[in-house]
């Protein structure tokens, strides 16, 4: 296995034109605006000209609950869509851009790993095509309209008790969670409880990942609400008159942003909100035009199945009209190892008791994918260190669940190690087995929808909401909110809301501390347990590793 570094790896490749990688799905070059000699962005009107196209199959991955010893989600998205064009298949990826919040704190990037990245590595890990940066600027305008509308006379009678829109940035910066503005006399405005969360929580975020279209994304800009008026009606962003120019900003962001895979292969990478936040998927628009396009999509989830593959389920493909053929689930020796109560630092030795007691993590997330009506494949990430009485120990385990197991070394071999999974992942995509519908109807109420995943996905035994949730849920059903689904905002690393229990527990209690109406983006968040929607750097973060060599090269990214 290669013992260099990926932004090494990602340094060396050969990266050919983008006008190139475009005519390979069929894009012409003028239909391309280029960011540089490696990325574009599609034009809106070559997406129009789309519609009537047959879709190609869409192919989920998703993981296993994340441990410190990783479990390489997008590295397999990457290697699986290299390993499909290595047999003959015209496939796509899609992915989400990268946070600056994980990038310089411990998560890393998003760009994949080893052999199976996309590139500019670099430039996907920091700043890319401006998407994030005009995300936040579009958020803040929203606050500071409101801000502006109290200090010009409040036409609108907002409470300043109850403005709940935020300010946002892509960074992680606990000192910000909480904090008083408009200190500093009648100059600076009135004074009032505010916070910041990070871009990626940003409802403006999901908007824009849920949206058809520009005209879609100003509409659903319109709808969200920021406060409420003195006699509780709601303040929208419609009446600050604020939609028009908040889409203005959102322009460029809008339009699909086109890369490619070491092996030069086509990958879309769009939009961002993360999955124990929010809904954890890349955009509709990003992956609607990526079907059109390619014969094979695979996209991704974020962090286990029980978030990001519930939500993309509940929420993306009921709300875009989406149908998963095949669902490949990402596990690796080391985290189920973990999960079967091993420490990091004794990862290294052979434990074929401890990935069997941990593969129960594994078979609650088989059993769930299975509930949505789609056929699940297992990838196991290679390490180096996997001995081969605990591949087959995984193996074994699959198998009496119902799903194959396929060892995957695309991080060493890159699309090469992932052939064998792509062959099979194409059949069953091929056979039309899906049979997918999301896990609760639209009616079902909201608390019912909330009690629904907390235990078909969960296992939870009890669902916990003091009166004044409940009735916060009664009045949105009364206001026309019933049928919208639930974003469930919870810890990532465990099934429970406890980041410590792990394997699959069952039976425990989900505390839903707060809930919040996503009218623009088309969904009720449920904050369960101690998530927080701003998160802090750790106590050695990865800032302090990543500067400019003498070469003026970017080192530290990972």
């Amino acid at each position: 296995m290669s013992t260099r570094s990926d932004i090494e790896i990602a340094r060396d490749a050969t990266k050919q034109p983008i006008q190139e990688i475009g005519a390979k799905l069929g894009i012409p070059a003028a239909d391309l605006v280029p960011y540089g000699h490696d990325k574009a962005k599609l034009g809106q009107g070559f997406i129009d000209g789309l519609a009537g196209r047959p879709d190609g199959k869409l192919i989920l991955v998703t993981a296993i609950n994340p441990t410190p010893a990783g479990e390489g989600k997008t590295t397999t998205t990457v290697g699986l869509g290299d390993g499909l064009n290595r047999i003959g298949k015209r496939a796509a990826v899609c992915i989400r851009e990268a946070s600056l919040g994980p990038c310089f704190g411990m998560k890393g990037g998003a760009a994949g790993g080893g052999y199976a990245q996309v590139v500019p590595m670099e430039d996907m890990n920091l700043h890319f095509t401006g998407d994030f940066h005009a995300i936040t600027a579009a958020h803040n305008l929203l606050a500071a309209m409101i801000d502006n509308h109290i200090h010009w006379g409040n036409a609108l009678g907002i409470d300043v008790r109850r403005v709940t829109w935020r300010r946002v940035m892509d960074m992680n910066d606990r000192a910000l969670r909480d904090m008083v503005v408009g200190l500093g006399g009648v100059p600076n405005g009135f004074p009032r409880e505010a916070g910041f969360d990070i871009t990626v929580a940003s409802e403006v975020m999901a908007c824009l990942c849920l949206a058809a279209d520009l005209t879609d994304l100003e509409e659903r800009l319109g709808r969200i609400i920021v406060a409420q008026t003195f006699d509780r009606q709601p303040v929208t962003a419609r009446d600050l008159k604020a939609d028009g120019a908040m889409t203005v900003l959102l322009k460029d962001a809008m339009q699909p942003n086109l890369v490619q895979t070491l092996e030069n292969n086509p990958a879309f990478v769009h939009g961002g909100p993360f999955a124990n936040i929010a809904h954890g998927c890349n955009s509709v628009i990003a992956t609607k035009t990526a079907l059109k396009l390619a014969d094979y999509v695979v996209t991704e989830a974020g962090f286990g199945a029980d978030l990001g593959a519930e939500k993309f389920m509940n929420i993306k493909c009921r709300k875009a009209g989406l149908a998963p053929d095949c669902v490949v689930l990402v596990a690796t020796v080391r985290a189920l190892k973990m999960n079967g109560g091993v420490g990091k630092d004794a990862l290294a030795a052979e434990d074929v008791a401890a990935v069997t007691a941990g593969c129960a993590n594994l078979g609650r997330h088989i059993a769930n994918l299975k509930k949505f009506g789609v056929p699940v494949v297992v990838a196991i990430n290679h390490f180096s260190g996997d001995t081969g009485a605990e591949i087959e120990a995984v193996k074994a385990f699959a198998a009496g669940q119902g799903a194959e197991a396929f060892l995957c070394t695309h991080w060493a071999d890159g699309g090469a190690g992932a052939q064998a999974l792509a062959a099979r992942v194409a059949q069953i995509a091929d056979a039309g087995l899906s049979q997918f519908a999301p896990l609760y109807p639209d009616e079902t109420g909201l608390f019912e929808k909330i009690e629904c995943v907390a235990h078909e996905i969960y296992r939870a035994g009890e669902v916990v909401a003091d009166a004044r949730i409940r009735k916060q849920l009664a009045d949105w059903e009364a206001q026309g909110y019933g049928a919208l689904p639930v974003c469930m905002a919870k810890t990532q690393y465990s099934f429970s809301a406890d980041p410590t229990l792990r394997g699959a527990p069952e039976g425990h209690v989900l505390p839903v501390r707060e809930v919040r109406l996503s009218a623009g983006a088309g969904f009720v968040v449920a904050i369960c347990g101690e998530i927080m929607t701003m998160p802090g750097l750790p106590r050695v973060p990865a800032a302090e590793s990543i500067r400019l060599n003498a070469a003026g090269q970017v080192e530290g990214l990972f």
